[in-house]
């Protein structure tokens, strides 16, 4: 089953259920999804679906720090259960030896030898790991690497 249409079951059940928090995340992501349709006059496919998820987790892990820095954890405590929404519908994370085994392969095929070479790197890496790790901690693993 598609990734939009699993999306729009879960809203359903939700509903169903009467699952008031859920129910606002996911129609959070649907309400996502539609605007980047509209905005780009096309049909999501899963990847670019994965990509909206990404970018809505990302920002409510922001939101979280920045409302535990504020000492508000009621609302921090709601942003985490939006993330935990929003995780069911991103592939399986990769290990980080696998992770680790990528970046090695990504050096040898773009002959990268140092810092400089780190965005060579980082496009090679991105597409093989879009949704299935954390870039930002990828960044650091290739830079540790070429460092």
């Amino acid at each position: 089953m598609p990734l939009k249409e699993r999306i729009n079951e879960d809203m359903k059940a939700a509903l169903r259920a009467r699952e008031t928090a859920r129910l606002s995340a996911v129609r959070l992501l649907l309400a996502a999804v539609k605007q980047r349709e509209v905005d780009e006059r096309i049909q999501l496919d899963d990847a670019a679906v994965t990509a909206v998820v990404e970018k809505l987790i990302k920002q409510r892990k922001d939101s979280v720090a920045q409302y535990q820095a504020a000492g508000r954890q009621d609302l921090a405590d709601a942003e985490q259960f939006e993330i935990q929404v929003l995780s069911a519908y991103m592939p399986e994370q990769m290990s980080e030896a696998e992770v680790a085994d990528l970046i090695r392969q990504a050096a040898a095929e773009t002959g990268a030898n140092g810092a400089k070479d780190m965005g060579k790197m980082m496009a090679w890496l991105k597409p093989r790991l879009a949704g299935k790790a954390d870039m930002s901690a990828v960044s650091g693993l290739v830079k540790a690497a070429l460092g």
